[in-house]
């Protein structure tokens, strides 16, 4: 049985609602961060990070970083592109995602990463909430004239629908981008999603 580690409204919600939506039996463990529990010594046995998601594998070893987690569910639920071009294309996307949209959001929330100099915070947050809202941007222009990432729904979507959760989170005029929105209202139309947005307790 596979195991999910996973922290309210974290980019964790994307594995979260793709095993909701599975069928699968699974277990979730909810990770404090708040409180400091992604850094104690038995978590950081399943990622030196301190971070989440974490996936348990049937066999008990874990696997992390969406890069990876992503596709291996969507191979094993059958929301993964079966062709070489698909693939390729659904592997450049969740690059996207993990190397540029979540690391500007990071700048936001966790300037301490990227410098010890405190008053270089407000720069920071101000630059990474500048390029986080160009990255929705960018996000809303790829629903110009589809309903999902790719040709039919699949692993990219729960992970694109985190980072309009987090565009709310930080008050973004998330209304304007309307490809975007009607694609988190497709989203909250699927009863996995509402069931985990409402376990997560996610303001949408």
């Amino acid at each position: 049985m596979l195991t999910l580690y996973y922290a309210p409204g974290a980019c964790s919600m994307a594995s979260h609602i793709v095993l909701e939506e599975s069928g699968e039996k699974y277990e979730a463990k909810k990770v404090d961060l708040a409180a400091g529990e992604q850094r104690t010594e038995a978590y950081l046995k399943l990622n030196p990070l301190g971070r989440v998601p974490v996936l348990g594998l049937d066999d008990g070893a874990p696997l992390t970083e969406n890069t990876a987690i992503l596709p291996y569910l969507g191979k094993r639920f059958g929301l993964w592109p079966n062709d070489p071009i698909g693939e390729a294309k659904a592997l450049s996307l969740i690059g996207f995602f993990a190397s540029s949209v979540h690391p500007a959001h990071a700048h936001i929330g966790r300037p301490e990463r990227y410098t010890a100099d405190s008053s270089a915070f407000p720069g920071i947050k101000e630059a990474g909430l500048k390029t986080f809202h160009a990255h929705l941007k960018q996000i809303d222009d790829m629903f110009a004239g589809r309903e999902w990432f790719s040709d039919k729904y699949s692993v990219l979507d729960p992970y694109g629908f985190v980072f309009y959760t987090w565009g709310v989170r930080r008050e973004l005029p998330m209304a304007e981008l309307r490809n975007y929105t009607a694609f988190k209202d497709r989203m909250l139309k699927r009863p996995a999603v509402a069931r985990v947005v409402e376990n997560e307790k996610v303001k949408v």
